[in-house]
C-alpha cells in the first residue's frame, strides 16, 4: 500500500508552527527563517488542497482541518523522536567490535583494556587482529586501530601516535657478549628482524655505521614476537617507541643510543564518517587519544631517565 506522504519538512514546519501558534517560534525552534517556515506552511496546504492556519486579531489559530491533523502528526513525531532516543541509548553500550594489528593488540592494546572497561562497563570491546584492510560494509567491524598512512577514502581517521625505533636489547645480553659502549660494539651482537628486514639497513645509515652486516639473526612475523626475543636476550631488536615503552620503564629492554628512525607510518583510529557520532565510537576513540598522550610522555620520560646509560 502506498503511502500518501507529503514532504517531511512542511510536516515539521506545520507541527512546529501548530505547538507555538507561532511561525516566529517555530523558525527559532527548527533554525530556519520566519519566511521559510511561511513558504513550507503553504507548500503543505497547497499539496493537501486544504486550510490548516488562519488569523485572527494577529493571532495564529488553527482550522477545523489543522486541529484534525495536528495532534496525530505531533504523536508520529514524538514516536519517531523516541525511537531514535531508543537507538542512542542501545549504541551507548552493547558491543564494539575493533579490528587492529597483532603487534597493536598484544603490546598496546590488551594491556589497557581495562582501563576502558572500567569506565564503560556496559561496552564490550572485541578484538580481531588482521593484517588485512577493514571492509566496513560487510566485515562487521565499528572502528579500526590501525599502524600505517592510509589513504582511507570515506574515513574519519583520527591520528594518535607516531613513533621512532631504535636498537634495545635486554641487561642479559650483554652478559654473553660484553658491554656495548660503542656503535662499532653492535657487530658482536646478534640482530633481530621483523617482516621489514631492511628498517636495521636504514638505521645503520642514519647511525653512520659502515661494515655492519645487518642480514644477520633471525626474523619473526610480528613485532611483538622480535619484542619477546629481545626481553628473552635472544638479540638487539629495533624497538618500536609506542610498542617498547612498557618495557623500557620496567628496565626490561634498555636503550644504549640515542640515535632514533623515524617510523614510517602513524598509529590512527579509522571508522566510517556516519559512525562518528555514536556513542560508543565516541567513547573508544576519545579513550584511545588519552591513552596515547600518556603512551607519548611515559616514553619520553623513560627516555629522558635512560640517556646517561652506558653498557
Amino acid at each position: 500500500m502506498s503511502r500518501r506522504m507529503p514532504p517531511l519538512n512542511s510536516l515539521k514546519a506545520f507541527e512546529a508552527a501548530a505547538r507555538h501558534l507561532s511561525f516566529t517560534r517555530a523558525a527559532a525552534e527548527l533554525n530556519v527563517t520566519q519566511a521559510a517556515i511561511s513558504h513550507q506552511v503553504k507548500g503543505l496546504e497547497e499539496n493537501l488542497g486544504l486550510a490548516l492556519f488562519r488569523r485572527v486579531n494577529r493571532s495564529l489559530l488553527l482550522t477545523d482541518e489543522g486541529q484534525a491533523l495536528y495532534p496525530d502528526l505531533g504523536s508520529a513525531f514524538d514516536t519517531i523522536a523516541d525511537a531514535i532516543e531508543r537507538l542512542f541509548e542501545r549504541d551507548q553500550a552493547g558491543v564494539l567490535n575493533l579490528s587492529t594489528l597483532d603487534s597493536i593488540a598484544a603490546s598496546w592494546l590488551v594491556p589497557k583494556i581495562g582501563k576502558f572497561r572500567s569506565l564503560h562497563p556496559d561496552i564490550d570491546v572485541r578484538i580481531s587482529t588482521t593484517d588485512q584492510v577493514v571492509d566496513f560494509t560487510s566485515g562487521g567491524f565499528d572502528m579500526a586501530f590501525r599502524y600505517g598512512s592510509g589513504p582511507y577514502p570515506g574515513m574519519e581517521v583520527v591520528v594518535l601516535m607516531k613513533e621512532t625505533m631504535f636498537p634495545v636489547l635486554s641487561p642479559s645480553l650483554l652478559e654473553k657478549f660484553g658491554p656495548l659502549n660503542s656503535l662499532a660494539d653492535l657487530v658482536r651482537f646478534p640482530l633481530l628482524h621483523d617482516d621489514m628486514r631492511d628498517d636495521w639497513g636504514v638505521w645503520s645509515e642514519v647511525a653512520g655505521i659502515s661494515g655492519m652486516d645487518v642480514s644477520r639473526g633471525p626474523s619473526f612475523s610480528h613485532s611483538y614476537l622480535v619484542q619477546q626475543a629481545a626481553v628473552a636476550g635472544e638479540g638487539v631488536a629495533l624497538g618500536r617507541s609506542v610498542l617498547i615503552v612498557d618495557d623500557l620503564a620496567a628496565g626490561l629492554l634498555i636503550k644504549p643510543f640515542d640515535i632514533d628512525l623515524e617510523g614510517h607510518h602513524v598509529y590512527c583510529a579509522v571508522y566510517p564518517k556516519a559512525s562518528a557520532k555514536r556513542p560508543k565510537i565516541v567513547a573508544f576513540r576519545d579513550w584511545l587519544k588519552v591513552e596515547a598522550k600518556e603512551t607519548e610522555a611515559r616514553f619520553a620520560a623513560v627516555v629522558a631517565k635512560d640517556k646517561s646509560f652506558q653498557g
